[in-house]
């Protein structure tokens, strides 16, 4: 008995003063941490019809024309290009594209942007764009918000199959329709 409780204290002191062997350094947050949009939005609803992964960059003073420049393509957040799933065939912005995975790029414009899908994968930012990689090209429609929004975001709203993906960022928000 006593060997028991004896063993069990050493070992008890061996993790205790052992934690460096298994200590794990995490990295802190990242200054563009990554987030994901999806309609329908409900994280209950497991038929989704699009999601978007992408990074949050933030505008900290800056101007959205300095980050997304006008007239080039951008990787429609920070860090990868963001990446849309779409999970049904659709039509995006009033061009079919089938089921699957494509990068998102988008070039800035004063009263339409142009959202592109692309085959590409894996890509950081749009350092690596190849326009022969894109499947479609569609223009969305920028509209004016009265408040400011810090982090660029992505959201659906909709109803059923026919949804609005919204890009927003400092006053500026873009729309294109996904319908399944």
């Amino acid at each position: 008995m006593k060997k028991s409780i004896l063993s069990i204290v050493v070992f008890a002191l061996a993790l205790v003063f052992s934690n460096e062997v298994f200590a794990q350094k995490f990295p802190k947050l990242d200054k563009s941490p990554m987030d994901a949009a999806t309609y329908p939005d409900s994280y209950k609803v497991a038929n989704k019809l699009v999601k978007v992964i992408y990074s949050r960059p933030q505008l900290k003073g800056r101007s959205l024309a300095k980050l997304a420049p006008i007239g080039k393509v951008w990787r429609t957040g920070a860090n990868e290009a963001a990446e849309i799933t779409f999970y049904k065939d659709v039509t995006f912005g009033g061009k079919s594209v089938k089921a699957g995975t494509y990068s998102l790029f988008t070039i800035p414009g004063e009263k339409e942007w142009t959202f592109i899908l692309s085959t590409a994968k894996n890509v950081w930012g749009a350092y690596f764009y190849k326009q022969n990689e894109d499947v479609v090209r569609v223009t969305g429609k920028v509209s004016k918000s009265n408040s400011s929004v810090e982090a660029f975001s992505i959201v659906f709203d909709g109803k059923d199959g026919d949804a609005n993906m919204h890009l927003g960022w400092g006053t500026t928000i873009v729309s294109v329709p996904v319908k399944g």
